[in-house]
């Protein structure tokens, strides 16, 4: 099998020789190159035509999100950005980063190899990652459409609509909800994600979209112009609640590999809504949220997965789809018209 060349770019010596000596351990990885700072892998990428690029954002000089958006717009590479928690790390996203992996404190021996094992697969999704069509927030619809869009019987009903997404859907999440009126049905979202992140992701999406956006909490009420993020250690449950819907946020053992997981969150939903929900399934690597989808499918809910051009890892929409588990499928950038369209039918 043929090795991922990587170029490592990370300003600190002790932490590139880190990840130099660890990642250099995997037997399909080889290091390919490694940069002090983003002025330095600016000159060594066309040299040394690495696979895939770790990048820490903040570097003295040129700041990484500089780099990647001169990468991508003169000859893309897929990018895997080496942070620590901060907003920047949804800039880089934005920008065309492929995934993230939250530094750790190497101190913490634990922390350490499961920081090391999560960057070496991030790596390898990386390397076979559609670069070319990542979802540029800047090129979707404006937000036009008004309040009110949606006929007062469809609104009367219990409608609940559940998101599931992965690698990529941080901004192919944010294109589908940035098109989306503030008086759409209650939303539900798993976006697999780290603790920490799962809030400043809810902050960001919410000064963006006409929705209101926030981390889950257990307990809360989905509603007509909310949508719910899972947190990102914790499994989400919709449950139903009268007439309506709320969120049961609880630790657990992961399932289909992830914590939050969408499988998780769309069964919950098949149980609780039947034919009175929606289910979208995003980009992401694996198979998470497929057999979800097709409980949701079966119980009679509307579902539309992303098509293979427009997602980043054509993984879990295709066998969602692959399954029977899809409706509809739709571009990135069209999913929010479909799902009006469904909704004003209703």
């Amino acid at each position: 099998m043929k090795k991922t060349r990587i170029l490592i770019v990370e300003d600190s010596i002790f932490f590139r020789k880190f990840l130099t000596d660890k990642l250099s351990e995997f037997p399909n990885i080889e290091i390919a190159g490694t940069a002090m700072n983003a002025l330095d892998a600016k000159i060594s990428i066309p040299r040394i035509r690495p696979d895939v690029v770790t990048l820490d954002v903040e570097m003295p000089g040129m700041s990484g999100i500089e780099l990647l958006k001169h990468l991508m717009a003169n000859a893309p590479v897929p990018t895997v950005i080496v942070s620590a928690v901060n907003m920047n790390v949804f800039d880089a996203l934005s920008a065309g980063a492929v995934d993230f992996v939250r530094k750790p404190d190497i101190n913490e021996p634990e922390a350490a190899i499961r920081f090391i094992n999560e960057l070496a697969g991030k790596i390898e999704i990386a390397r076979n990652a559609n670069i070319h069509k990542t979802p540029a927030v800047k090129q979707a619809p404006a937000p036009t459409a008004p309040a009110g869009i949606y006929p007062a019987a469809m609104l009367a009903k219990s409608v609940i609509i559940a998101l599931g997404a992965s690698t990529g859907g941080t901004e192919a999440t944010l294109v589908v909800l940035k098109d989306l009126p503030k008086d759409t049905p209650g939303m539900v979202i798993v976006q697999h994600m780290p603790p920490s992140f799962t809030k400043m992701y809810a902050d960001r999406l919410n000064t963006q979209c006409q929705m209101e956006v926030r981390e889950a909490k257990d307990g809360d009420r989905v509603h007509q112009g909310l949508a719910l993020i899972a947190p990102g250690d914790m499994q989400m449950k919709v449950i139903r609640t009268g007439p309506g819907y709320s969120v049961k946020c609880f630790y657990g053992e992961k399932v289909s590999g992830h914590c939050p997981s969408v499988d998780v969150l769309f069964q919950s939903v098949a149980e609780s809504a039947g034919k009175d929900a929606v289910g979208i399934i995003m980009t992401g690597m694996g198979k998470d949220g497929a057999d979800g989808l097709l409980k949701m499918r079966q119980k009679g809910a509307y579902t539309i997965g992303q098509d293979q051009e427009s997602s980043v890892v054509y993984g879990m929409p295709m066998v969602a789809f692959n399954i029977g588990a899809v409706v509809k499928q739709a571009p990135c950038n069209n999913i929010s018209q479909v799902l009006r369209s469904y909704l004003n039918k209703l």
